[in-house]
């Protein structure tokens, strides 16, 4: 799962996104409403964490601006314990829920999460390959009855490999999707996690849904697909 963290607050900016990654959440931090609008105009994201006060921008536009892309992300916005006008204010304009400040970062991530297991969001619906399923939103997978042990990284590279069953993804593509910023497109990163993976996912009595397509990118589908 993909998180936008706008935060002018630096302390509070990196703790959070610090534990939101430790939870396995892949975060994009953001001081300003403008970083935000560039890092949302080239990524999307399934939850947008919002300060309602920043010193260049709007939160409250910021949320319209969220609200009405497609597909719209689930908007938490953080206020402070006297901002009651502010919370009705962004519920109004479509904010999903709102966080008082300070908070303890175990609400934080208990919030995110409780946001992207709504019914009507799409993202957390369980995945299906064959006989591997993936679920989000309990963060457990199986291989037919075998459950499948997953580091949150692991995990995050299968979802989006599951999402994209069928098609060839790059490790550009993987890494752009699985991690944050802080990815680093020339390391052999993707290289060991599809290793690990393909350990886990295809044992030695399963038909192997991962493979690699020499010179393209990883492949995961369906043995009648491959």
């Amino acid at each position: 799962m993909r998180v936008l963290l706008v935060e002018d607050d630096d302390t509070l900016r990196e703790s959070a996104t610090a534990y939101l990654r430790a939870s396995g959440f892949a975060v994009d931090p953001a001081a300003t409403g403008k970083m935000a609008r560039e890092l949302a105009a080239v990524s999307p994201y399934d939850a947008v964490v919002l300060d309602v006060r920043l010193p260049d921008d709007d939160g409250f536009a910021l949320c319209t601006t969220f609200r009405h892309r497609s597909p719209a992300p689930r908007i938490l916005m953080a206020t402070a314990r006297d901002g009651v006008e502010d919370r009705i204010a962004g519920l109004d304009l479509g904010a999903d829920d709102y966080l008082v400040k300070p908070y303890a970062m175990g609400e934080l991530v208990a919030r995110v999460r409780a946001l992207l297991r709504r019914p009507d969001h799409a993202a957390p619906t369980v995945l299906r390959v064959a006989d591997l399923v993936l679920d989000p939103a309990t963060r457990e997978a199986r291989r037919g009855t075998r459950p499948v042990s997953l580091t949150t990284k692991e995990f995050a590279v299968l979802e989006v490999l599951m999402r994209s069953a069928g098609r060839v993804l790059t490790r550009e593509y993987l890494g752009e999707h699985a991690w944050d910023d802080n990815f680093d497109p020339m390391s052999n990163v993707i290289d060991v996690y599809i290793a690990r993976l393909r350990k886990k996912v295809d044992g030695p009595t399963d038909d192997p849904l991962l493979t690699t397509v020499r010179g393209a990118g990883y492949r995961l589908a369906a043995p009648q697909q491959q």
